[in-house]
C-alpha cells in the first residue's frame, strides 16, 4: 500500500472533497481493563492492563451534521479490539448505526466512524486494519441520574456509572488530557458490559469505563 493511502490527511489538498462535519454529545466506553484505562493518560503508549484491549462504546449525538445532512438525535454503538499498544494500530472495529438514520445520515455516520471523513475520528483510518462492518440496529442511549445505558438489541447491553472521590458529591474527572475523545474524562465503572456480536462474547461487568463530553469535527481538527 502506498504512503498516501495510509498517512493521515493534512492541508487543503488532503481535505478536498471531504464534507465538513461536526458532532457534539456524549460518549461512554467500557473495556476489559481491570482498573481505569491507562490509555487516557499515556495516549496509548502504555499497554492495557490485560495486554490487549476489548471495548464497546456508545455515542449520543445531541447536535451534529455532515455537510447538509442532520445527525442530531441519533446514536451509535461501537465495538473495538486492539491487540496491544493503542498507538501501534492493527485495530479491529465495527459500528452499529441507529436504525432511525436516513440513508444519507447512515452513510455519513459510516464515513465518520470508519475514519473516512477525517478530522477527530480520522485516526480510525490510520489505526484500524479491519473494519468488521456497519450494521443498522436499534441503538438506545439513556441517562438516568448519573447512570448511562447503551442498548444495541442483544448485541451490546451496557451500563456505566461514574466513580466518586473523597467528596462523595463529586465524580473523579481526569482533566486537561490530550486524549483523542476529549480533554476531560470522567472515571467510571461498568455495572453491565455484555457484548454478543461479530463472534465476540464479552462480559466486562465491574471493569474500567469512561464518560466523555465530545465536540468532534472534520475534515480538519
Amino acid at each position: 500500500m502506498n504512503e498516501s493511502a495510509t498517512s493521515p490527511a493534512t492541508g487543503a489538498d488532503a481535505s478536498a472533497g471531504v464534507a465538513p462535519w461536526a458532532i457534539r454529545g456524549e460518549l461512554i466506553l467500557n473495556c476489559n481493563c481491570t482498573v481505569f484505562c491507562p490509555c487516557v493518560v499515556s495516549l496509548g503508549k502504555h499497554p492495557p492492563t490485560e495486554g490487549y484491549c476489548q471495548a464497546w462504546a456508545g455515542v449520543r449525538i445531541d447536535t451534529g451534521h455532515h455537510g447538509e445532512t442532520d445527525l442530531s438525535g441519533l446514536n451509535v454503538g461501537l465495538l473495538l479490539e486492539i491487540p496491544g499498544l493503542m498507538a501501534r494500530g492493527n485495530w479491529k472495529a465495527a459500528a452499529f448505526i441507529d436504525e432511525r438514520a436516513s440513508e444519507a445520515a447512515h452513510a455519513a455516520l459510516v464515513a465518520i466512524f470508519s475514519g473516512a471523513a477525517r478530522g477527530t475520528t480520522g485516526l480510525f483510518g490510520l489505526l484500524v486494519s479491519e473494519f468488521l462492518g456497519a450494521e443498522r440496529a436499534p441503538v438506545s442511549y439513556e441517562t438516568e441520574g448519573d447512570t448511562r445505558r447503551l442498548m444495541v438489541g442483544r448485541k451490546i447491553q451496557g451500563e456505566v456509572v461514574p466513580v466518586r472521590g473523597a467528596d462523595p458529591a463529586r465524580e473523579i474527572v481526569v482533566t486537561n488530557t490530550e486524549y483523542w475523545m476529549g480533554p476531560d474524562i470522567t472515571v467510571a465503572t461498568a455495572t453491565k458490559g455484555r457484548v454478543r456480536a461479530f463472534g465476540r462474547v464479552w462480559d466486562f461487568d465491574g471493569r474500567s469505563a469512561e464518560i466523555c463530553q465530545i465536540d468532534w469535527k472534520g475534515p480538519g481538527r
